[in-house]
């Protein structure tokens, strides 16, 4: 049996404490609404998450994060928004993805400016490793897509050669509008001449 308080329909509940962290969420326990489901992974302030649910009420958003006071930017920005939509949860985004999320239930998964982890010895803790797309593709729906940004050119070598070697994934573009909406990581380094690397990668 799931052990998640179930949801209630106001806005102090975005961030959403589990009941248990060896159980998988019970989603409809986090939404009002039974609708598409996208989960960003790391969320950061919810620069990106707040505004894009707000663009799409039709879709519900779950943002993944491990630090609180981050969390709590989602939770101040979304109650802003009126988000009915929008939670947040409390975790590290690898283990999360791998043990908590129920499989194939995603439409898309949103990494953005993911640390780079720059120094060789700690690649190893890079979340687009090796691994990543066969995670990713437990959580997706068919047809899911994976979007990426980030400004490290070695590391988005790295996340076009894990995905160009998992056969379920395939290249698609990244739609204008999503493209459009920013994270403050993203400004800051736009704003300094710095470009953004994107990539999406679709499941079958």
């Amino acid at each position: 049996m799931q052990s998640e308080t179930p949801v209630r329909n106001v806005l102090s509940d975005l961030i959403y404490p589990f009941g248990s962290i060896t159980e998988q969420l019970n989603l409809a326990h986090l939404f009002a609404a039974s609708q598409p489901l996208e989960v960003e992974l790391g969320c950061g302030d919810a620069s990106f998450l707040a505004e894009y649910a707000r663009q799409h009420p039709e879709i519900n958003f779950l943002g993944v994060e491990r630090l609180l006071g981050r969390l709590r930017k989602l939770d101040r920005k979304g109650r802003r928004n009126g988000a009915v939509n929008l939670r947040g949860v409390r975790i590290e985004s690898a283990y999360f993805l791998e043990y908590l999320l129920p499989r194939n239930v995603a439409t898309a998964l949103h990494i953005y400016f993911p640390d780079p982890w720059p120094k060789k010895k700690h690649r190893k803790h890079r979340l687009i490793n090796e691994r990543f797309p066969t995670l990713a593709w437990h959580a997706l729906a068919p047809g899911g897509v994976v979007y990426l940004r980030t400004d490290d050119e070695d590391y988005f070598g790295q996340m076009g050669e894990v995905f160009a070697a998992d056969q379920h994934f395939q290249p698609v573009a990244t739609p204008v509008q999503l493209a459009a909406v920013l994270t403050d990581f993203e400004r800051e380094f736009n704003a300094r001449g710095i470009p953004t690397r994107r990539a999406a990668y679709q499941r079958d």
